[in-house]
């Protein structure tokens, strides 16, 4: 059965995005070290379309999160393109140029209506009726494979205070930001199974199955 899998990279206090995002700033501010750790890896520059990188623990981290993953699920503002009704005149298209690295269905939540925009093997889809039916969706263009949910912070306590996701991976990297969008906020009665702990450079790693 297909599973739902969040993995997110997050600061000791809990934060996954600074205060003031913009497009100058998608992650807001202050936030410089926290995907240092990522964006170094072979696994990253694969999926982005550049050779080399690091391999070793976080890499092999990094593409297990994405193994067996059929389809995606986002919020606008992962997606970005601001608030609001999405422009006719000047499109967003999403952070990632002509060839985004999902490779695979991406369902981007939204209260806006806009038709699939499809980029080189990414297809984005716009749900505008809820956390449920952009997994309802995520899960048949998914098959048997499970279905990953990405940022952000908004997005993700959705889903855990639904009890919609049974699998998560924090990222933890050793910084404080003290504002911005927290994880867990509002969340309440999650009953978490730790799975594993695994420290990395810069990282540490951290598992939890979602119990019911």
């Amino acid at each position: 059965m297909s599973r739902l899998r969040f993995d997110i990279t997050i600061t000791l206090d809990g934060y996954v995005a600074g205060p003031n995002q913009s497009v100058e700033h998608p992650l807001g501010e202050g936030t410089a070290m926290l995907h240092e750790w990522v964006h170094k890896l072979r696994t990253f520059r694969e999926m982005h379309g550049d050779a080399g990188g690091e391999t070793g623990i976080n890499d092999d981290v990094l593409r297990e999160a994405f193994e067996n993953r059929g389809a995606t699920i986002m919020g606008r503002n992962m997606f970005g393109g601001g608030p609001g009704p999405w422009s006719s005149e000047n499109p967003w298209n999403g952070w990632w140029g002509d060839e985004p690295p999902f490779h695979r269905p991406v369902f981007v939540l939204t209260h806006f209506a806009r038709e699939p925009l499809a980029l080189g093997e990414t297809t984005f889809y716009f749900v505008t009726d809820g956390i449920e039916s952009a997994l309802a969706a995520a899960k048949d263009a998914a098959g048997s494979m499970d279905v990953g949910l990405g940022g952000g912070a908004s997005v993700a306590n959705q889903y855990l205070a639904a009890g919609l996701i049974d699998e998560m991976e924090l990222h933890v990297v050793p910084l404080v930001l003290g504002a911005g969008e927290r994880l867990f906020e509002g969340v309440t009665g999650l009953n978490l199974e730790p799975v594993r702990t695994i420290e990395g450079p810069g990282v540490t790693h951290l598992k939890y199955r979602v119990a019911t």
